[in-house]
């Protein structure tokens, strides 16, 4: 049975600076298609409710989905270049309405659908202690920007942020969390230097490309 879409959303994080890349990450084509666009288009088809967090959301109008939500994320006063994942996704959870949300970074280009929506499966099991269902890399590290969290750990995470915290793996170290069973590790795959997009256009990796993404709704403004 799949989880119930109204008890789920989604955050898409587009806040990276793309030093590796040398460009914007979010906006690299592939098969004419930007990778915001492509990892967008999975997440609507696991929830009616998506949000992109970004510093730069003018730079995304033109071709996200007119029911997608945008949140401007924000430093915190007087700390110039101190964003970090973990600070944009928090930013994005005060946002959230639902039980559950879907965590994705903007650049994975090998994402499932159908994996995705087994992992979906999953969530009404979750030991109620556990604030995150995710999977692990071969490392044994955490993939946290590919896993579902419950918005309630938000209280959690602002007070980790509060005392300094700035990365996922520091804050999950410190929480419980519910591994999920990563049966294919090129789902993983992110772009994060050209060597990476060239090993990822040499396979001849392709998504299906179902949906069309004119414009974008801000966050708070009524959709059209």
């Amino acid at each position: 049975m799949r989880y119930a879409l109204t008890s789920l959303s989604a955050i898409v994080l587009a806040g990276g600076l793309s030093t590796r890349m040398g460009q914007d990450k979010a906006l690299i084509s592939i098969a004419g298609v930007p990778l915001l666009q492509r990892v967008c288009q999975i997440a609507m088809q696991c929830t009616d409710t998506v949000y992109v967090v970004s510093p730069w959301c003018d730079r995304y109008q033109s071709f996200l989905d007119q029911s997608i939500y945008l949140i401007q994320e924000v430093p915190a006063p007087g700390a110039a270049n101190s964003q970090t994942p973990l600070k944009g996704f928090a930013q994005g959870l005060a946002s959230v309405e639902s039980d559950w949300v879907l965590l994705l970074a903007c650049d994975l280009p090998q994402l499932k659908i159908d994996v995705l929506q087994d992992w979906m499966d999953s969530l009404a099991s979750v030991n109620q202690e556990a604030i995150a269902l995710l999977p692990k890399n071969p490392e044994g590290w955490w993939e946290p920007l590919c896993g579902f969290y419950r918005t309630d750990c938000l209280v959690n995470l602002e007070e980790f942020l509060e005392q300094g915290g700035r990365s996922f793996q520091g804050w999950l170290k410190s929480q419980t969390v519910q591994e999920l069973v990563l049966l294919d590790e090129t789902m993983l795959f992110n772009c994060n230097t050209l060597e990476d997009l060239n090993q990822l256009q040499s396979s001849g990796s392709t998504i299906s490309q179902s949906h069309k993404f004119p414009e974008v709704n801000h966050l708070g403004l009524e959709k059209m």
